[in-house]
């Protein structure tokens, strides 16, 4: 996310808090209830340059977000019973569910402990290929050769060129350039590229995996816990819209059939990874449903109403977002608020 789309960001939640906008919308903008996005739960390093920072929340903040639903009136759910609520269309209050995606060790170690004080369930998306350690997180991976290094020399959309990276602006300037042409364009050349700068600077594109996911082992043990459902995530992680049909119906087959492998666990849900219109579309929700799965989730922003009975394989998700642990975040994400003029310009788009 681009320094000036946080801004913004920052700016609409601090007005809709100052304007009580929460307060007065809330009854048209809610919904039956809210599915949340969480990646990593984690003390904050610190660090200067922090490009995925958004992909991890602080345990004080997801502990003062379920405080906060509480006080609202939210119901905490599984994802089973949300999935009821949306398909009667009935929730006499609001319901709220927590889904954590890729299998992180933090989220045992930082969120399963306030997710127990709160009586919060939670669907845990696992990526088998993390669990097992033969995957890349190339987004870390780009991060950390990025940090790495003083100089990169890499094509940026005008042949190769050289970019400084000795500063933490200089770093971010470079993440920016390279990350967002290197997702605009095909999968199999990003990681190609990420794979050729990490090495350059002497980063395992698979250390990240195996030092931050839990194993199977791991995962067996925080299966049993009555507050967690395991759910499917792909093998890989690709974004699936970017692939041919076999292979994308490879990847979600192979990733539940590993669950079922390992865990001994049928997963019935499942997550689109990355998760937006650019990674998983129609013939890819259509793949969901063809193996069976009871519902899919995207990362396109909004709450759940009956509408969504009719679409059980891209169902959205709000995201607990590291640059926004705030209370006015918490309370305009809650109520939905900032979803009433997206879902109006998607309703005038067709």
């Amino acid at each position: 996310m681009s320094a000036a789309r946080t801004t913004l960001f920052r700016a609409t939640f601090a007005a809709l808090e100052l304007t009580r906008a929460n307060r007065l919308l809330r009854r048209r903008a809610q919904g039956l209830g809210v599915i949340l996005t969480l990646h990593h739960v984690r003390p904050w390093s610190g660090k200067a340059f922090a490009p995925n920072r958004l992909l991890e929340v602080e345990p004080s903040f997801l502990d003062e977000t379920l405080t906060r639903a509480r006080e609202l009136g939210f119901d905490f759910v599984s994802m089973d019973e949300a999935w009821r609520r949306v398909t009667t269309g009935i929730s006499v209050r609001p319901f709220l569910h927590l889904t954590f995606d890729d299998g992180y060790r933090d989220v045992r170690d930082h969120a399963l402990p306030i997710l127990e004080r709160h009586g919060a369930p939670a669907t845990l998306y696992i990526a088998s290929g993390f669990a097992e350690g033969e995957a890349e997180i190339w987004w870390l991976a780009l991060e950390e050769a990025i940090a790495r290094a003083s100089r990169l020399y890499c094509d940026v959309g005008g042949g190769e060129a050289v970019l400084s990276t000795a500063t933490p602006a200089e770093k971010a300037a470079a993440w920016s350039a390279i990350y967002w042409r290197l997702r605009a364009g095909p999968e199999e050349l990003l990681r190609a590229e990420v794979r050729r700068l990490a090495e350059e600077q002497g980063v395992d594109t698979l250390s990240f995996a195996r030092e931050l996911c839990m194993s199977w082992d791991e995962l067996r043990s925080v299966a049993r816990d009555p507050l967690v459902t395991i759910g499917a995530h792909t093998v890989s992680h690709p974004m699936l819209a970017k692939h041919p049909r076999e292979a994308a119906l490879a990847e979600i087959a192979g990733s539940r059939d590993a669950i079922r492998q390992n865990l001994g666990l049928e997963a019935e849900h499942f997550a689109y990874p990355v998760g937006d219109r650019s990674a998983a579309g129609e013939r890819d929700y259509a793949l969901a449903a063809e193996l069976g799965f009871t519902t899919a989730v995207t990362t396109r922003p909004g709450h759940l109403t009956k509408a969504h009975a009719a679409s059980p394989t891209a169902l959205p998700r709000v995201s607990l977002n590291g640059h926004f642990q705030t209370r006015a975040a918490i309370d305009a994400l809650l109520c939905g608020t900032p979803f009433l003029a997206t879902g109006a310009l998607a309703r005038l788009r067709g």
